[in-house]
């Protein structure tokens, strides 16, 4: 499962009116989605918190170690991964990396990849560039196999950064 490392979803950003009340429901249940049993994270930091912040929301999770989180509860034996990362952050004049031609091209193969599950081919360098978190996209690979289809939950770039949430079945 793929959800974005966006500082707005911990809720200690959380006000009155949610800025990405969309997006967190998406979150949220892409991760209900999760079976029961260990629930290992690829992420970056700030990922990492992000990660356990909607776990925790969803109840039943608990941290246990960095990168790793397991459940509360029994009887699930089956491994699920959750990644956090985000397309770019240059899509308009007012997002965090301001405007950049680029980013819209290399989102959309972004998103082609992850929908495929093949990121193989990611220009890594182009995407830090255009300030994409992808430390725990480029670790894909390691956990599930090209061409495996996903289910595409939520594809937007509020703010000029673009953000999806996926789930893969493996």
């Amino acid at each position: 499962m793929l959800v974005p490392g966006v500082l707005a979803l911990l809720p200690e950003y959380a006000g009155l009116e949610d800025p990405v009340a969309e997006l967190r429901a998406a979150c949220l249940g892409a991760i209900a989605w999760l079976e029961s049993g260990p629930v290992t994270v690829l992420a970056d930091p700030q990922g990492a918190r992000v990660a356990k912040a909607l776990l925790e929301a969803c109840g039943g999770f608990e941290a246990q170690a960095p990168g790793r989180l397991r459940t509360s509860t029994s009887g699930g034996t089956a491994a699920s991964y959750l990644v956090v990362g985000n397309g770019s952050a240059c899509r308009s004049e007012r997002a965090p990396g301001h405007l950049d031609e680029r980013a819209a091209a290399y989102d959309d193969a972004l998103r082609a990849g992850l929908a495929s599950s093949d990121v193989n081919g990611l220009d890594l360098d182009l995407g830090r560039s255009l300030l994409a978190s992808l430390d725990g996209i480029a670790r894909l690979p390691e956990v599930l196999p090209d061409g495996t289809p996903a289910q595409i939950d939520y594809d937007d770039d509020p703010f000029g950064v673009q953000y999806w949430v996926m789930r893969w079945q493996a």
